[in-house]
């Protein structure tokens, strides 16, 4: 397996690939707020997701079709616009299905074929992947989470988990209850070697920012 992935991307740049004994994840940064795409395939049946259409959608077409046919779905992390915005292009030119969380479906700008809720486990080709919602960030925020069996997990966290901190909330109660979903949800039950992709701009690992959690619900953000 290749051990050149950083994750490390910028607009207008190429996509960085990471290739793990069953899946294929390709990262690729769109748009004027530098959001992050994620290509998930199936090594087996080369089935795709798309994470987050945010941007660029000639670049997207790009994305769907590498190493395979166009993606089969296409999931939206959240309501929030810069995520979205390239999403009824690329539907069009998969015929993709949508999936977003239950809570922030209306607000996209197509219909959502599939209504997720935490604990929900959707499958792309041979793998299966869980949903975990954490609230705050918005109300249907849903990380998308990949536990690979022959290594470290991986989870997609849209806006809701970056390194150095939780996404922004617009509330004291907004932002207790997304520290709270990102502790028990996601550090308490995955171990420090899952490998986290966030919406926007550099991955890290759970280990990296553990030891910080403290830090991030005193300061409020």
């Amino acid at each position: 397996m290749s051990d050149t992935y950083t994750g490390e991307v910028t607009v207008g740049g190429a996509p960085d690939v990471r290739r793990l004994p069953g899946l294929t994840i390709v990262k690729l940064a769109v748009g004027p707020m530098s959001n992050n795409a994620y290509l998930l395939r199936c090594t087996r049946t080369d089935e795709g997701l798309l994470i987050d259409a945010a941007n660029e959608a000639p670049r997207l077409r790009e994305l769907i079709t590498f190493e395979g046919p166009p993606v089969s779905a296409i999931l939206t992390t959240h309501q929030h616009w810069d995520h979205w915005q390239a999403l009824a292009e690329t539907v069009d030119a998969a015929g993709a299905a949508v999936y977003a969380g239950d809570e922030d479906a209306d607000e996209l700008p197509v219909a959502v074929d599939e209504r997720l809720h935490h604990g929900d486990v959707i499958t792309v080709g041979d793998l299966s992947l869980e949903m975990i919602h954490l609230r705050g960030h918005t109300p249907g925020s849903i990380a998308v989470l990949y536990r690979d069996p022959e290594g470290a997990a991986h989870l997609f966290t849209g806006d809701s988990l970056f390194p150095g901190g939780v996404g922004k909330t617009g509330s004291p109660e907004d932002f207790t209850s997304l520290i709270t979903d990102v502790s028990e949800r996601v550090f308490e039950v995955l171990p420090d070697d899952t490998w986290f992709y966030p919406g926007h701009g550099n991955d890290s690992t759970l280990g990296t920012e553990r030891p910080h959690l403290d830090e991030w619900r005193e300061r409020g953000w």
